[in-house]
């Protein structure tokens, strides 16, 4: 290795069904991806399939997209997902009460089959519905 080897940042991605230009800026606030309500952090992840089940799961009716975000404060794992059905962060699945910065458009990515979706889709519903809230 060589002794001037340069560090990268860690890339993340955000699955939304939002049209979001390339330099704009997502922040905390604006109803949530999956309830509806006003979200106090905004998510992302280090991973693109769980970035592809972010744009495919979103509310809305148009096409999902992913974007390359770029964190601008502290992020934290996302406790929804991290040590419930699995140890640590498998999902690389994070979050930040910071605005994140679109870097790019993630485009040709390849979502889930239909049966995979729908069968996410129920496993969410059954656990918005456990615990009180609805979809």
């Amino acid at each position: 290795m060589s002794k001037n080897a340069t560090p990268f940042a860690q890339a993340y991605f955000h699955g939304t069904k939002a049209d979001v230009a390339v330099g704009q800026i997502l922040e905390p606030g604006y109803r949530s991806n999956f309830d509806g309500r006003p979200s106090t952090h905004v998510y992302m992840t280090a991973t693109l399939d769980a970035a592809i089940w972010g744009a495919e799961l979103a509310f809305g009716d148009s096409p999902g997209r992913i974007y390359v975000v770029e964190p601008t404060g502290p992020v934290e794992d996302d406790p929804d997902l991290t040590n419930q059905r699995f140890v640590g962060n498998p999902s690389m699945s994070f979050r930040t009460q910071s605005p994140l910065r679109v870097l790019a458009e993630v485009v040709g990515w390849t979502g889930h089959s239909p049966d995979q979706l729908a069968s996410m889709r129920r496993r969410v519903e059954d656990v918005m519905a456990s615990s009180g809230e609805r979809r």
